[in-house]
């Protein structure tokens, strides 16, 4: 796999932007907003073409930010959530349904990911799944020695202080702390569960360098050298990897992984075109841009058809070729119950503070 000079660049770029706390101002007739990174235009080729632009973007860091700025009135017109959100956004009103007779590849979505709970209910479908991988432990090879890294346990080990990172993100950081601790299904998880998963987090925040926010600032701090453990996505290491440094994710961790579904919903309060909502998703969901996704981004694309067109050497490699496999032993970041959601954001900002 090699990531192309676009790639790297549409990274820079919209690190920039996000830290800036900026949107990319293209075609105003659709706002997307997304997470950092997703405005690599070969992931909406089609879209160029037919419009002659990209859409505008605006960033998020995590969805709990987006969730509270689409409360306080935020306009735009589609969102990209994940798993775990989506039917919090829906019982608060910022989603509406959207017609399946306008997303050309439906039919061929993976049915595991398209007609999940919360996603695909009473006729309605109010979430488009588009991405899907895992939050793992990566590391420097050259670093750490892989018998270092075991364990999950790690994360606290105090050898590894100011060499760590961990997503600014409630729920992967939550997904770190519940395997930690031995919980699989955060559904079900006890006060004391919880507990156990906070206070291991303030653990790891002892030996924390910094929250990252983006994949692009997170993957220059690990080739600089200054973080050698991360809590990360598989972008990390497949486009540290195509770059030359050496960084692997571990899956195999005695505790395990976690793994996550993002997509794209319609949101209530758009004012720009419909049509060209849809034409985005279509652009999205197509052939092409699922091979460039598993190939320079290293995630799974929801279009089986454009999957099967992948290398099938790659998908087994990545574990894409299996939607059930690739889920079993991890946490699967499912929509939590809202107290303890509630208590996991609230928690989270107590730990990053210090306290």
């Amino acid at each position: 796999m090699k990531i192309t000079s676009i790639r790297a660049a549409v990274l820079a770029a919209t690190a920039i932007a996000f830290t800036a706390g900026a949107a990319s101002a293209q075609d105003g007739d659709l706002i997307v907003f997304d997470w950092s990174g997703y405005g690599d235009p070969e992931f909406h080729t089609a879209y160029i073409e037919q419009y002659g632009a990209s859409p505008t973007f605006a960033y998020f860091g995590d969805e709990e930010e987006a969730f509270q700025k689409l409360r306080a009135g935020f306009k735009a017109d589609l969102g990209h959530p994940c798993s775990q959100s989506v039917e919090r956004w829906k019982d608060a009103g910022l989603i509406e349904p959207m017609d399946p007779a306008k997303i050309t590849a439906f039919d061929t979505l993976i049915p595991g990911l398209r007609d999940m709970k919360g996603f695909n209910e009473d006729g309605k479908v109010w979430f488009v799944p588009v991405d899907w991988g895992n939050t793992a432990l990566v590391y420097r090879t050259d670093m750490i020695d892989e018998s270092e890294v075991g364990s999950l346990q790690a994360f606290a080990d105090p050898k590894f202080q100011g060499k760590i990172s961990v997503g600014d993100n409630v729920d992967d950081a939550y997904a770190l702390g519940f395997l930690a601790v031995g919980v699989t299904d955060w559904t079900k998880a006890t006060d004391e569960q919880f507990q156990a998963a906070s206070d291991f987090l303030r653990k790891v925040h002892q030996n924390v360098r910094f929250y990252w926010q983006d994949g692009a600032t997170l993957a220059q701090s690990m080739s600089a050298g200054e973080v050698s453990l991360a809590w990360a996505w598989n972008e990390t290491p497949v486009t540290m990897q195509a770059e030359g440094h050496p960084v692997a994710m571990k899956r195999d961790t005695e505790e395990g992984l976690s793994t996550w579904v993002c997509g794209f919903a319609k949101l209530t309060n758009g004012e720009g075109s419909d049509d060209k909502a849809y034409d985005y998703v279509n652009a999205f969901l197509s052939e092409k841009s699922a091979d460039y996704m598993v190939n320079a981004w290293g995630y799974g694309h929801s279009n089986q058809a454009g999957l099967d067109k992948v290398d099938p050497a790659v998908l087994d490699s990545m574990g894409y070729s299996n939607l059930e496999a690739f889920k079993s032993k991890t946490l699967w970041q499912a929509p939590v119950p809202y107290e303890l959601r509630e208590k996991m954001i609230a928690e989270f900002e107590q730990i990053k503070a210090g306290f």
